[in-house]
Parts: C-alpha cells; sequence; structure tokens
C-alpha cells in the first residue's frame, strides 16, 4: 500500500513537470505577444497624433486655397467678360493663376482624404490590439495562477486528497481565489497608474511639439497638466501597495502604520480632514491581528472617501491590557442600517475579520448625520 502511494506520487511529479513546462512556454509566448502588440500599440497612438495634427493642418490649407481659388476664378471672369479691357499679359496671368490654385486645391484635397483614410485605418487597428493586449494580459495572468497551482498547492495536497473529484474540487477552489485576486489587481494597475504612465509618455512628446509650434506659455501649461498626471499615477501606485500590505506593518506595527496611512489619505484628498488618535502605549500585537486591524480601519475610511462623500473622518484607537478598541466616524451622508444592501462586500469581509478576531462590530449611522463604526477585539484570546 505504502509502496503504491509512493510510486503513484512519483508519476504524478512528472506528470507535473510536463504541464509546467508546457504552460510556461505558452506563457512566454503569450507574454511576447502581448508586449510585441502593447509596442506597436503605442507606436500607432503617436503616429495617429500626428497624422491627426496633419489632417487638421491640411484643412486649414485647403480652406485657405479654396478662398484664393474662388477669387481667382472671379477674376478670370472679370478679364473674361471683356479682353478689350486687359492686356495679353493680364489675361495670361489670370487664366494660370486660376488653373494653378485649381491644381494645388486638388492636391491639397487628395491628401486630406488620404490622411483620413490613415487615420480611420490606425484607429481601426488600435481598437484591435487594445483587445489582443487586453487578451493577452487575460491569458498570462489565468496561466501564471495555474502555474502556481502546479507549482505549490498541487504538489503539497496531491498525495493527501484521495480521488479525482475531491483534487478537482479543490483545486478550483483555489484557482477562482487566486484569481479574483490577480484579476483585481490587474484591473487596478491597468485601469489606473498604467493607462496614467502611458498617456504620460504620449504627452512628454507632445510638449515637445506645443514648445515649438506654440511657445514656451503654452509648453508650461502643458507641463502643469503633465505633473498633475504623474502625481495622480503615484497615488494609484501607492494606494496598490498599501491594498496588497503596508510594508510599514512589519518593521513599524499598526499604530504608526496607520498614522502614516491617515497622513497619505489626507495629502492626496486635500478637501477632507482626516483625524486620527491613539490612547495607549504603541505595543506590538500579533501579525496576523495587525493586518487584521489595518484592513478593517482601512475598509470603513475607504467606505467614507467613496460612498459617504464626507468631508471630515477621525479615528481613533485604544488598547490595553484586554482589549483593542477602534472607532472611524465620518460627517458624510449616512445611510438607513436597517435596510439590507445587495452586494455590500465590504461589510460583509469587515464582520467576517471581526468575527475570526473574535470581537465585536458595531455600525451607527443615520441619513444625513454620518457614520460611526465601533470595533472590539480581546487581547488575551
Amino acid at each position: 500500500m505504502s509502496s503504491n502511494k509512493t510510486l503513484n506520487a512519483k508519476e504524478l511529479d512528472k506528470i507535473v513537470e510536463k504541464m509546467i513546462d508546457t504552460v510556461q512556454h505558452s506563457k512566454d509566448e503569450i507574454f511576447r505577444i502581448g508586449e510585441q502588440s502593447r509596442q506597436e500599440h503605442e507606436r500607432l497612438l503617436q503616429e495617429l497624433m500626428e497624422v491627426k495634427m496633419l489632417t487638421k493642418q491640411t484643412i486649414e490649407e485647403a480652406d485657405k486655397l479654396e478662398i484664393q481659388t474662388r477669387l481667382s476664378r472671379q477674376r478670370l471672369a472679370e478679364v473674361s467678360k471683356d479682353f478689350s479691357l486687359y492686356s495679353e499679359e493680364e489675361i495670361r496671368e489670370a487664366y494660370e493663376k486660376a488653373h494653378e490654385l485649381h491644381m494645388e486645391l486638388a492636391m491639397v484635397r487628395e491628401r486630406e482624404k488620404q490622411l483620413r483614410l490613415r487615420r480611420d485605418e490606425l484607429e481601426r487597428r488600435l481598437v484591435g490590439l487594445k483587445e489582443t493586449i487586453e487578451r493577452a494580459e487575460h491569458l498570462v495572468g489565468q496561466i501564471t495562477v495555474v502555474l502556481d497551482y502546479l507549482n505549490s498547492d498541487f504538489r503539497q495536497v496531491g498525495e493527501f486528497i484521495e480521488g479525482a473529484k475531491q483534487k478537482q474540487e479543490f483545486g478550483l477552489k483555489i484557482i477562482e481565489a487566486q484569481e479574483e485576486e490577480r484579476k483585481r489587481l490587474s484591473r487596478e494597475i491597468h485601469d489606473g497608474p498604467a493607462q496614467t504612465l502611458a498617456h504620460a509618455i504620449l504627452r512628454s512628446d507632445f510638449i515637445e511639439k506645443v514648445l515649438k509650434d506654440r511657445g514656451i506659455e503654452a509648453a508650461i501649461a502643458e507641463i502643469r497638466d503633465f505633473k498633475k498626471m504623474v502625481r495622480s499615477a503615484l497615488y494609484e501606485v501607492r494606494r496598490i501597495i498599501y491594498d496588497l500590505r503596508p510594508m510599514a506593518l512589519d518593521d513599524l506595527g499598526l499604530i504608526p502604520t496607520l498614522r502614516k496611512y491617515l497622513q497619505t489619505i489626507e495629502d492626496y484628498n486635500r478637501e477632507i480632514t482626516v483625524s486620527f488618535v491613539h490612547i495607549g502605549e504603541e505595543v506590538r500585537l500579533p501579525a496576523r491581528m495587525e493586518v487584521a486591524v489595518f484592513r478593517l480601519v482601512q475598509e470603513s475610511v475607504q467606505n467614507a472617501l467613496k460612498h459617504a462623500e464626507a468631508t471630515e473622518i477621525q479615528v481613533r484607537t485604544e488598547m490595553n491590557n484586554n482589549q483593542l478598541f477602534v472607532m472611524v466616524k465620518d460627517n458624510g451622508k449616512g445611510f438607513d442600517t436597517t435596510v439590507k444592501k445587495e452586494n455590500a462586500f465590504g461589510l460583509i469581509g469587515m464582520k467576517e475579520r471581526v468575527e475570526l478576531l473574535q470581537g465585536t462590530l458595531t455600525i451607527r449611522s443615520k441619513i444625513g448625520f454620518g457614520t460611526t463604526i465601533f470595533i472590539r477585539i480581546p487581547l488575551n484570546v
């Protein structure tokens, strides 16, 4: 029985190794395709900006030529009415000028037509490339989850789970949980700092053109907008890092990390006042408890920012030998606590975290009078 189990485990390891090699190769290929598509997308975006600028200039040139052509035709009509009033040179010059402007206008209109066609073609190609990039990112994310599962979870639990059905269900739960988290993080990075930085690259090239074409004052105005864009990307990156895990938790502990986090929230939300008070000693707590409490405060503050439309947020913590007390209060629009909201996953997650710590969570809120969240967590369990 024992040798059978060992043999099966070895056979399973060989199969997994082959699967890992195949999946890794596929991931590399998809990533390469995604990177090539992204580079082509950036190149075409730059070309599209130039084509749009050329199209605008060509239209303006055509409009001017249209006026000149119309005037030359009027001049030609005047000359043609009575040849006796004009010299042969004046008549020939009127004909040549009208013909020259007509030909030049036709060439400019043709150039405008070609530029419009090129613009439309570039926009269609950009749409296709964007779909390819998004699909590649999605597939790379899925394959990464599968690789993680094959490299760690599948190896560890393979010999302990009996039956193909149990093994499948267990693996699917792991994959589903990891995939959801990766999708959320990927979406936040893609929609936030990645997009902003991509636009910043294009904007920096555009500033050079503005400086050459419109002068230093216009360029300075563009640089101000550029700085705002970079500052926004920096804020998004810091927020995502905090969402993953604040590094200060490991080094400084809960209270200093909360103080730094709340100060950052206030710095990047100038219209909101955030205050923090801690009563008691700033002692270190077990790591899992510090992470859980930080997430509870973070979720409460984010709810006040996103949903409550608050202008003041107060956070208070108190620690003694027996318990940790946390209060988060805002002056937002509040809500009716007796009405059950659909998809209120944030509050559900907060309650689950508190229950895991054997604590209590109380929410007091009234429409028009803000919300206060009370959390009590025992420290001697």
